[in-house]
């Protein structure tokens, strides 16, 4: 079983990891102004819920298990009446959440860290309508830096558990096919999918780099950019999926 005051504490202390979230969010956003929905569902928000980054939606709602994320959450959306901060895991508040129509539901950075990443995604689709995308993202084993790795014989293969995820206490590690095959199995199928951010090293290296101003947030944006040269190799997932039928 996780747990999640670690998980909180190792979160926030996580070198480079705020910088990652950053994209993360730039390529949330990107689909939710091509997609434009009204009635938005972040299924886990860490420190920095989508709002802070889009607000154009008539009703968001929060859904975090961790108490200090909640607080944080909570102290954030301060009196928008607009948005809605549940304290529980999806799993255990379906039947509440049914109560709202969604357009559009964030997975981000969650389906790697459950141990029960198909249980995960059936509650997921239990809130969509025909018409719902639900947004995933996970790592990439095939990351530019887990493949230079590899190549200087410091894992034994791709789908190793590095110690960045031992501390994280992250369960899986995909790559775009077999996530496809999760969603696959799940009942949905891909309306869009890719890689993004080129990471040439590990957290810890980037964080140091980072640190010693030897990589700007310029160099930094080329680097998200540099996904489009390099499609397969972004340091993490994106999937938009939808139910079948």
């Amino acid at each position: 079983m996780r747990n999640l005051d670690v998980y909180q504490e190792n979160y926030a202390s996580l070198p480079f990891e705020q910088s990652q979230a950053r994209y993360r969010k730039r390529k949330i956003v990107e689909s939710l102004e091509k997609h434009q929905p009204r009635s938005i569902l972040e299924i886990g928000c860490g420190l920095d819920p989508i709002f802070n980054y889009y607000a154009a939606f008539d009703h968001c709602t929060i859904i975090e298990p961790g108490d200090d994320f909640v607080r944080l959450a909570r102290d954030q959306a301060r009196a928008n009446d607009a948005i809605a901060v549940v304290h529980g895991t999806l799993e255990g508040n379906v039947e509440t959440l049914l109560e709202t129509r969604y357009d559009f539901i964030i997975l981000s950075s969650l389906l790697h860290e459950v141990a029960d990443s198909k249980c995960l995604l059936d509650a997921t689709a239990r809130l969509c309508s025909p018409t719902t995308i639900v947004h995933i993202n996970v790592p990439n084993a095939r990351s530019f830096h887990r493949l230079l790795a590899l190549e200087m014989g410091l894992i034994g293969e791709l789908f190793e558990t590095s110690a960045t995820q031992r501390r994280m206490q992250q369960s899986h590690t995909f790559d775009v096919d077999s996530l496809a095959e999760l969603v696959s199995q799940g009942g949905f199928r891909i309306l869009e999918q890719g890689t993004f951010f080129i990471k040439p090293f590990t957290h810890a290296q980037m964080g140091s780099l980072q640190a010693a101003g030897l990589v700007t947030d310029l160099m930094l944006d080329g680097l998200y950019g540099l996904s489009r040269h390099f499609p397969d190799n972004g340091s993490e997932i994106f999937m938009n999926v939808r139910l079948r039928g």
